[in-house]
């Protein structure tokens, strides 16, 4: 919906809103269009109630009255045909989520009916609805050329002289155009599981079911004219459009007797003074959070900031430990605050890509939670707003070649062979230089003929679905959290894992509304890093952070330009550890600059290898424009991120902050092309007439290109390497407490457990087997020899030797973490144990679990006698 309304705005169109809804005592579905903006609410709480299987969860806001939320019912027919119920053929069924009648009789208001009369629907069927919308409900009455096509239109002219509701013409369109008729017919086999070959009469009997134009439909229904002209007067009374829907973010967050603005200004005051030695505050820090501040202010987003730092003081008081990043760290508000550990001042970051006049939108903040715990923040979030006010976006999966090929091959019956070979070509095929697809290249790659009619239908077919929308599934982290009901701004659905609730919109959709999206996501290096924090402060005295590790280590680095980086966040593959020893990062910045190198939009680009020849002194770095050297300093002259494209917009072609945000937009939505030859255009000519060679305009707007192709903003590469800091610098230091904690959180990562345990030892760290006496379900860490351990001040020399890994019982291929669990405690309680059937009588384990663990070494334990 939020689609078709940006294009018809673009176009100049009129849009009606509406859906149809499955009613229980209805055997045709009927189509609800939104009068009103009260109407529209309506609506969506209507659709919600239907998809949601717990209305409680939503609040008092949903009706609660009526039959139950969900009645799943075999539909008694499809399209007048009544529907297979052979489970080979049809696998479960056609089962339609119907809504109870009182739902739609009690909160109809701002809402117009068109009712679908069968040839068999009688009056008391429709009596209720027509009196409960009164004016609004109309009888819609179509010619599909089918054999009923009498009957229907003679039961609905009935119907109208008996309730006195008026027919309207409709085409009743499943496509827009006749050709499409096959692809339809293609995605009913789809959608009912079978094949077309086994359809039969459940696809429709003729192409005529398309839309057409005004002068068609008056030819059509030639003895129906009101009812043509009826058509218009129903849209003339649906008068809302999604521009209606007014936004408001977050609850009231701020203290009695104070303002949102207020509270966050007194929070950020206080944050500063704590983030910045004695308390004295930068005079650049003090202007760019003032000048943050009021533009904050002045486009209304200070429970925006609010709603997020509620979030990252909850985690952190439950111990999480959270990292916020992506354009956040762009701001110094945002560090302040707590929610990113990066100084953009410090940094040099534009806030501009974070949140500027002409975004007109709340800006995009992502943070990272650990991984196994992020749960714990997502409940915290439907608590405090309630589901009725919070909802997780959704993310809509587009059929793509392969998907598409395998789809389409199914319904036409190929065999699984077959399916495999058409999904790899069209997972590798070439396109032709108008945009097509050479369809016997296709079949060729494939090993098929080409000349079968059944395999060019199904490419045909394949081709034609490509980008249409296939499902719905739950956006990474993504929530929506509103002042006023999210159920009155767009339907909500239960998702599949029990206590989400779902916004039944796209993110993108969501965004195109200015809609507030807070991104909670889950990261497992931050569950590993915590987790080596707690096995420091527990068995070594050691209390660290991700602030208080000491920064700039010369030996961490020099690890690192060794490509020794195995079990590190984000410069652990094989393309990283190809790419560090020819950049050799000494400093936090060359880490920044790493993370960043190695994805497809430098490197397609044209960015990396002038990087590494500049750096090394082997290409000369030439600045064409004064303002170039402050926006590519950093970077020897080349655009390596968002960031320094849109600084250089501004200081070398005289772009305006908002100008250059809207190359930022641009540069992210590259494969659309939307706008984005233009944007270049206008940077063209900006940089030519500040002097600027067109050599290098053109290498440079060749370098900004890469961007679309998954380019990172230096904030983004910030906070990751951060992380990859504090995770190289535990690693060097304490190698048996990191490994320990990365087996404790998988999984994550590259590497197997088996590689992540040699690669300790290879770094001196003693490693013990698993022993039923001495491992715990996790790993630990032990000391190797008795007495109190030495405590070394962080950073002071390698490992000294005296703690071990100990491997816990999860390592145990297999085994069951209730029977491990079930092992550690009755060690606990009876004390070690000195045979197997001990084990088994203690641990009260099955057969197979003492198997396993025989299998992994008991370690001193004898054979049970017989």
């Amino acid at each position: 919906m939020v689609r078709a309304h940006l294009e018809a705005k673009e176009r100049g169109l009129p849009l009606v809103v509406g859906a149809a809804l499955e009613v229980e005592g209805l055997a045709a579905p009927v189509t609800l269009l939104a009068q009103s903006r009260r109407g529209y609410g309506r609506l969506c709480r209507l659709v919600t109630r239907m998809r949601s299987r717990r209305a409680e969860d939503l609040g008092a806001q949903l009706p609660s009255e009526g039959p139950p939320l969900v009645r799943p019912r075999p539909a008694a027919e499809v399209d007048g045909v009544e529907a297979e119920e052979d489970p080979e053929r049809f696998p479960g069924g056609k089962v339609v989520e119907a809504l109870p009648a009182a739902a739609l009789l009690e909160a109809n208001e701002g809402l117009v009916a068109l009712l679908r009369p069968t040839s068999a629907t009688a009056v008391a069927d429709v009596a209720d609805v027509v009196e409960a919308f009164g004016d609004r409900a109309y009888l819609a009455v179509s010619r599909r050329f089918e054999a009923q096509d009498g009957l229907r239109i003679a039961r609905a002219r009935a119907l109208a002289e008996a309730t006195g509701a008026p027919l309207v013409a409709t085409g009743d369109p499943l496509y827009h155009h006749p050709d499409r008729k096959p692809l339809q017919d293609v995605m009913t086999a789809i959608r009912l599981r079978t094949t077309l070959a086994r359809a039969g009469r459940l696809l429709q009997p003729n192409a005529e079911r398309y839309m057409r134009s005004p002068r068609a439909m008056a030819r059509l229904f030639g003895d129906l004219p009101d009812a043509v002209s009826r058509t218009v007067e129903v849209a003339d009374r649906c008068t809302f459009s999604l521009d209606e829907l007014v936004y408001h973010p977050a609850l009231e967050l701020a203290p009695e007797g104070d303002t949102d603005m207020g509270f966050l200004r007194a929070l950020v005051a206080k944050g500063a003074r704590r983030r910045y030695r004695g308390g004295r505050i930068p005079e650049d820090v003090r202007r760019q959070l003032e000048h943050e501040l009021r533009l904050i202010e002045e486009l209304d987003f200070p429970g925006y900031f609010l709603t997020v730092w509620d979030i990252v003081r909850f985690a952190r008081s439950r111990g999480i430990l959270c990292q916020g990043r992506g354009s956040a760290a762009n701001s110094a508000v945002c560090y302040v605050l707590g929610i990113t550990a990066i100084d953009p001042v410090r940094m040099n970051l534009l806030f501009e890509r974070f949140l500027s006049h002409s975004r007109g939108e709340p800006p995009d903040i992502d943070v990272d939670f650990e991984h196994e715990r992020r749960e714990e923040v997502l409940q915290y979030v439907y608590r405090k707003y309630g589901r009725d006010r919070a909802g997780m976006v959704a993310t809509l999966i587009c059929y793509r070649g392969r998907s598409a090929a395998r789809e389409v091959g199914k319904v036409f019956g190929l065999s699984a062979e077959q399916l495999d070979r058409l999904s790899g070509a069209f997972g590798h095929r070439r396109r032709l230089p108008g945009g097509g697809d050479d369809l016997a290249a296709l079949a060729a790659d494939a090993g098929v003929d080409a000349r079968a009619t059944v395999i060019r239908r199904v490419l045909e077919m394949a081709r034609q679905l490509e980008g249409a929308p296939r499902h719905l599934s739950v956006h990474v982290g993504g929530f929506v959290i509103t002042r006023d009901p999210l159920v009155d701004l767009a339907p909500l659905e239960d998702a599949a894992m029990p206590g989400r609730t779902v916004v039944a919109w796209d993110k993108d959709d969501v965004a195109a509304l200015g809609m507030l999206k807070v991104d909670c996501l889950g990261l497992g290096m931050l569950t590993a890093i915590r987790k080596t924090f707690d096995l420091l402060a527990r068995h070594k005295g050691l209390e660290l952070s991700l602030a208080s590790i000491p920064a700039e280590d010369p030996d961490v680095y020099e690890q690192i330009s060794r490509a020794d980086t195995v079990g590190l966040f984000q410069i652990e593959s094989r393309a990283q550890m190809n790419m560090l020893p020819r950049l050799q990062p000494r400093t936090f910045y060359d880490l920044v600059v790493e993370v960043a190198i190695v994805r497809p939009g430098p490197i397609q680009g044209d960015m990396v290898h002038p990087y590494l020849r500049r750096r090394r002194g082997l290409e000369a770095v030439d600045y064409p424009h004064p303002g170039l050297r402050e926006a590519l300093g950093r970077t020897y002259g080349v655009p390596l991120f968002q960031e320094q494209a849109m600084k250089m917009s501004m200081v070398a072609a005289g772009f305006s902050a908002e100008e250059a945000d809207a190359l930022r937009r641009a540069m992210g939505g590259w494969r659309r092309r939307k706008g984005m030859d233009a944007i270049l255009d206008k940077l063209r000519r900006g940089l030519l007439e500040h002097g600027v060679g067109a050599e290098y305009v053109d290498r440079v707007l060749r370098q900004i290109a890469g961007f679309g192709e998954y380019g990172f903003p230096e904030s983004h590469a910030a906070s990751f390497a951060l992380l990859a800091y504090a995770s190289a610098w535990l690693r060097y230091h304490h190698p048996e407490a990191f490994v320990c904690a990365l087996l404790n959180s998988q999984p994550m990562g590259f590497y197997s457990a088996h590689t992540l345990v040699d690669d300790a030892k290879r770094h001196g760290a003693p490693v013990r087997p698993v022993d039923v006496n001495a491992s715990d379900w996790d790993c630990g860490v032990e000391p190797v020899a008795r007495g109190r351990p030495q405590v070394r001040p962080p950073g002071e020399g390698r490992a000294d030797g005296l703690w071990a890994l100990r491997l816990g019982l999860r390592m145990v291929r297999g085994l069951r973490e209730s029977d491990g669990r079930a092992v550690e405690r009755a060690r606990r309680a009876r004390g070690a144990f000195r045979s197997v059937g001990e084990v088994a009588r203690g641990a009260h384990v099955p057969r197979d679990a003492l198997a396993r663990l025989a299998s992994a070494r008991f370690t001193d334990l004898k054979k049970p006698h017989r």
